[in-house]
């Protein structure tokens, strides 16, 4: 190897470091970071209006606690309550055969929603996330596409737990 490629390649090498550096700083000057885990301003939160062993519910609570939250049964013992106005599995038929047999589905997953201090005072108005997943069926198949419809609506509550968790780290109290 000779002095001119060692000094070429220190050369590219500087080169590629400022190029880093700048991209990184021009990142950073628009605002842009990495998505990560947004503290919490609340240490205590109460889930109300969910119907009875809810799956949601169920789900939300242990993401929640995962990210060191109590989770209060009592929501005057809470800093936040998080009131679910609408929590609903629906499930229509988008296509049919000409002997009337169902082909697709839609399912649907909808959790109305707000936020408020235990003393009343709203803290995010009401809010609604809505998924949808289309899913063939098949009489043949009943059976497994019961179990795929299931997980179908487990992947949603995940999704909708998620964008839950991100929106409540957005709330000031």
């Amino acid at each position: 190897m000779s002095s001119s490629d060692a000094g070429a390649r220190g050369r590219r090498a500087w080169l590629r470091a400022v190029l880093l550096a700048g991209t990184a700083a021009s990142l950073t000057a628009c605002g842009f970071r990495m998505v990560g885990r947004e503290p919490m301003t609340f240490s205590r939160i109460a889930l109300t209006g969910f119907a009875p062993r809810s799956p949601l519910r169920q789900a939300l609570a242990e993401a929640l606690q995962a990210r060191g939250l109590t989770v209060e049964e009592d929501p005057a013992r809470a800093e936040l309550v998080l009131q679910a106005l609408a929590d609903a599995r629906e499930r229509s038929v988008v296509a049919t055969t000409s002997a009337a047999q169902v082909r697709e589905l839609q399912l649907r997953l909808r959790l109305r929603w707000r936020t408020h201090t235990p003393s009343g005072r709203e803290l995010t108005a009401p809010a609604e996330l809505v998924l949808a997943r289309d899913m063939s069926y098949s009489e043949n198949m009943a059976l497994a596409k019961q179990y795929e419809e299931e997980d179908l609506y487990r992947r949603m509550e995940a999704d909708v737990v998620a964008q839950l968790v991100r929106r409540l780290a957005a709330v000031r109290i």
